[in-house]
């Protein structure tokens, strides 16, 4: 894989920015949580467990500036590690633990047209082109400006379902309450540089690029990062009850490269026009670029995280919410006509400015390496090689 510097990978104003996510340590075993300092990269295991914890002190930003001692590692060689795919030496995980990872669908006008053209084809790819010649005809594209949940929403629903046109995902698209699941079990997710599962059973799948929110125990948003939310389109295009199938797979859920903390120069305000970019390159010269522009999200962040969040359900560990797509692949890659799909050996770039760069490649899920790593392996490692003190807030 091309050698990939610190620079390419960090925020723009890395040097502004407080950066926090996870290592992990062949010399213990285990993970350990991490900041990042230019190149260095210092633990903070000593004075606070997990990343989960951490976001549910009052002050994360005072409890990380406070304990960087001595750095413990050097973010190139991180880099380069993750990258190689070696186990055997310190690399980059996902910049979550415990959280639990939800996930928003269906946040974007654009994306919802495309899950209706998947529905009304039946997760046929081949059918694809014709179906969403007919389906824009009908639904245009003067739905961006229509606020779900809104009378004019209401309205629009019902002039389509009266042209035959109605759909699931015209509900969660337009009506009052968002799509929220949960996209990944705790633990599950890969990080930077690791390889992203397919599996062998889909053959119609895309990267989604999008905004990670990182939210404590009471709600509150602590930091950003970014993910993608792989997605088999010829599974959940046969059934939205088979979401499951298609979205939590063998590492199909990608977070990183760190979260980056909200402080005084950068807050949930500074992500409402952020863009996200997406770079595919195959091994076969293919390239697709996309991009998901955060200003044009019908939904404000906070009505995402109110609906995942709140007396109807509750996170005692916090989670990550993913917060959908503006991007939805339909440039051919081969066969004109048959779209977008990915390929074994996929090097998948999603870039913020803000936030920085999740690299990964692509593989079949069923031959990727498992899923071992879980809770109770966390928690017996912790118990052998952290003690740390109990903090209030």
């Amino acid at each position: 894989m091309t050698t990939v510097s610190a620079d390419q990978i960090l925020p723009a104003d890395a040097d502004k920015a407080l950066l926090v996510g996870r290592v992990w340590d062949p010399e213990t075993g285990g993970p350990r949580v991490v900041s990042i300092s230019g190149q260095d990269v210092f633990d903070h295991t000593a004075h606070v467990s997990t990343v989960s914890e951490l976001m549910d002190l009052d002050d994360p930003v005072g409890l990380i500036t406070a304990t960087r001692e001595s750095p413990s590692w050097d973010l190139a060689a991180l880099i380069d590690a993750s990258l190689a795919q070696d186990t055997e030496r310190p690399h980059i995980l996902a910049p979550v633990d415990l959280q639990v990872v939800k996930a928003c669908g269906v946040t974007f006008v654009d994306s919802m047209i495309e899950r209706v053209i998947e529905e009304r084809c039946g997760g046929d790819f081949h059918q694809a082109a014709a179906v969403r010649e007919s389906v824009l005809a009908v639904l245009g594209s003067d739905l961006a400006s229509v606020r779900p949940g809104s009378e004019e929403a209401r309205q629009v629903k019902e002039v389509l379902t009266a042209k035959g046109m109605w759909s699931q995902y015209l509900e969660v698209g337009l009506g009052a309450d968002p799509e929220v699941f949960t996209k990944a079990p705790v633990l599950s997710s890969v990080g930077f540089g690791a390889r992203i599962g397919i599996p062998s059973f889909s053959s119609w799948n895309n990267p989604e690029p999008e905004l990670v929110l990182i939210v404590d125990s009471r709600g509150r948003v602590r930091g950003a990062t970014v993910g993608n939310d792989v997605n088999l389109r010829d599974v959940e295009g046969r059934s939205a009850l088979l979401l499951g199938m298609a979205k939590d797979n063998n590492a199909s859920c990608a977070i990183g490269p760190f979260i980056r903390l909200f402080d005084d120069r950068f807050s949930l305000e500074s992500l409402r026009n952020e863009d996200i970019t997406l770079t595919v390159e195959g091994t076969d010269g293919y390239r697709l670029d996309g991009q998901n522009s955060l200003s044009r999200i019908s939904r404000p962040f906070e009505e995402l995280v109110g609906a995942a969040y709140g007396r109807h359900h509750q996170y005692p560990d916090g989670f990550a919410l993913f917060t959908g797509t503006l991007f939805a692949p339909s440039q051919d890659r081969e066969t004109p006509g048959l779209g977008f799909t990915h390929k074994e050996g996929d090097r998948v770039t999603i870039h913020s400015a803000q936030l920085g760069s999740l690299i990964n490649t692509t593989g079949t899920a069923e031959d990727l390496p498992a899923w071992s790593f879980g809770i109770r392996d966390l928690m017996e490692y912790l118990s052998r090689f952290v003690q740390v003190p109990v903090h209030e807030g």
